[in-house]
């Protein structure tokens, strides 16, 4: 379903890359199954999304098998097949493990004034106990411009907070950005998406697993950051706090 060659070679940035480890691979499905994928998604109005919609976060989701078409569910089926499996945790240098739950991930969709702060993503997988490893976010908005906004930022920082926003990714059409979620890995949108009825950022996300290391901290929720007009935001500031519990 992939250019293998084309992942490798790519992906051969992934170790070592700043400010975690990360890499970018363009042309990451065959164009036409790309696109495809793109017309596949649920209409934004659709009942089946759930709703993100608060100061931190704006965008719908989707992770039900049934509802995905048929190419939808053929690139889920091989994402989490042993086959990609077994390319990725040779990338990464790990043993990983698929979620076929699709837990928080699946279909994400952003229109006009879709945004996400900052974040460090769960530790623990909340049903399972795996360690949360890696991220795998292909975008397939094949009008999505530069100017429509939907910028992810990686940042460097430390386990409470992100410190400086060293790398952007351009959510191109049938771009994949695979990064490591456990070296402190703040990412977000840097901008919101902008642009009319017509604009939407669309991907398909993928997260993969580990066995956990002793100690490791247990939080099974996202952990936020404000934005620097939300710091002194006490309404948003206790957002933060339950949103991790």
């Amino acid at each position: 379903m992939i250019d293998v060659e084309n992942f490798q070679k790519a992906a051969g940035a992934f170790r070592g890359n700043t400010p975690f480890d990360h890499c970018v691979i363009d042309n990451f499905f065959p164009h036409e199954v790309a696109q495809q994928l793109e017309s596949e998604f649920l209409e934004y109005n659709s009942p089946h999304y759930h709703t993100y919609d608060n100061a931190i976060e704006f965008k719908k989701q989707n992770k039900d098998w049934g509802l995905f078409p048929k190419t939808t569910y053929q690139a889920f089926y091989y994402l989490n097949s042993n086959q990609f499996l077994d390319l990725l945790s040779e990338v990464v240098g790990v043993k990983l493990y698929s979620d076929p739950g699709l837990h928080g991930g699946g279909w994400h969709i952003h229109k006009s004034g879709g945004k996400l702060n900052p974040h460090l993503d769960y530790s623990l997988h909340p049903k399972i106990g795996l360690a949360r490893k890696i991220n795998l976010i292909i975008y397939v908005s094949e009008n999505l411009k530069p100017e429509n906004g939907g910028t992810l930022g990686l940042y460097s920082g430390t386990t409470t907070a992100p410190e400086k926003l060293v790398t952007t990714v351009e959510p191109k059409f049938n771009r994949a950005v695979i990064f490591d979620t456990t070296q402190n890995s703040w990412h977000g949108l840097v901008d919101p998406v902008v642009g009319g009825d017509d604009v939407y950022r669309k991907s398909l996300t993928v997260y993969y697993l580990t066995d956990a290391a002793e100690g490791i901290d247990p939080r099974s929720r996202a952990l936020f950051s404000p934005t620097d007009d939300q710091k002194n935001d006490a309404t948003v500031l206790d957002l933060i706090k339950s949103r991790a519990i």
